[in-house]
């Protein structure tokens, strides 16, 4: 099933979330285990994201560093495939990012998820490496996401890269994109990044799922943007809860996002990391409901590797 076929003919707000593949060395049970207590809720579907490699320096006795490139969390086809096959109603949506990957490369993973039965892509372009301050694409790849798509497109129109194939097969993905209801981190400005999102979706994205936000005013005046710019597909509203005192620190700075005085006051009283995690899930249903009152389509969750917050608040709401 399609995300675009999930959202159409539904008469209430459905439930979706993200999950990272563990890192390096762990096993497959712990994407299980926080798959396993969520599928109550009967979601409509869940994105598995994709990471790049990285570079990592390792100080020998020596005092010299040496330079590594590694990959933390490897597998985000395989793990698809798993969790496709053991939980067999739920649609999976693997993330592609341009960040680290060449065009070939993208293609491959592309013929993969088409090979496995897998027909949703969420396009994302990926944030610079924490070594690099900037986004800089792969040698032949995609700069921008608009590019991304593209590719995907033309594979949905059975043009591969390589132009002397013959009776080549069409895809059929399903292409969802990010959107910032506080803009892209990168944007100089909200029209600027409307500008470009329009683009992607005249490129042919069906659907946004946005970056998370503590506001729904931020939300709501982001939906009310984009049909002012012509854009009218559904839009996935994305929520993160606040777990610990680093996600009060980090968020802000990493995502280019705001959080209300009320919440900042609430999290202030707070003693202790448990105080801040039952902060962040009252907060979290309280912007969920207000949200299914606004017939939000969907509402996406974004688990970060630990789900039993969600649990307590998806409880509440759905």
């Amino acid at each position: 099933m399609k995300v675009i076929d999930n959202l159409k003919n539904v008469d209430k707000t459905q439930f979706s979330f993200e999950i990272l593949p563990p890192l390096k060395g762990h096993t497959i049970n712990s994407i299980y285990d926080t798959i396993d207590p969520l599928m109550e809720f009967k979601p409509i579907n869940i994105n598995v994201t994709y990471h790049q490699e990285e570079t990592v320096y390792k100080r020998h006795k020596s005092g010299l560093l040496e330079k590594k490139t590694v990959w933390k969390r490897p597998g985000t086809v395989a793990i698809s495939a798993a969790i496709r096959y053991k939980y067999l109603n739920v649609t999976i949506v693997p993330h592609i990012i341009c960040g680290g990957f060449s065009k070939e490369e993208t293609e491959n993973a592309l013929i993969d998820l088409h090979f496995l039965g897998m027909n949703n892509i969420l396009a994302l372009r990926g944030d610079p490496p924490k070594s690099q301050r900037t986004f800089i694409a792969e040698e032949g790849g995609h700069e921008h996401t608009t590019g991304l798509i593209q590719q995907i497109i033309d594979m949905n129109n059975g043009m591969y890269l390589d132009e002397e194939l013959q009776y080549t097969e069409a895809t059929d993905f399903c292409i969802g994109i990010a959107g910032y209801p506080e803009k892209h981190v990168e944007a100089p400005n909200l029209e600027t990044d409307m500008k470009f999102l329009k683009e992607k979706i005249d490129k042919g994205a069906e659907y946004i799922v946005t970056q998370m936000f503590f506001d729904n005013s931020k939300y709501l005046s982001f939906v009310e943007n984009c049909k002012k710019a012509g854009i009218n597909v559904p839009i996935i509203p994305g929520i993160k809860p606040l777990r610990n005192l680093n996600d009060f620190k980090m968020l802000p700075m990493v995502f280019n996002i705001s959080f209300p005085q009320e919440l900042v006051s609430e999290i202030e009283k707070c003693k202790n990391d448990n105080e801040i995690k039952n902060v962040g899930i009252e907060w979290s249903i309280m912007q969920a409901k207000q949200l299914v009152e606004n017939k939000v389509p969907a509402i996406h969750f974004f688990t970060i590797g630990k789900a039993d917050n969600v649990y307590e608040i998806a409880k509440k709401v759905f």
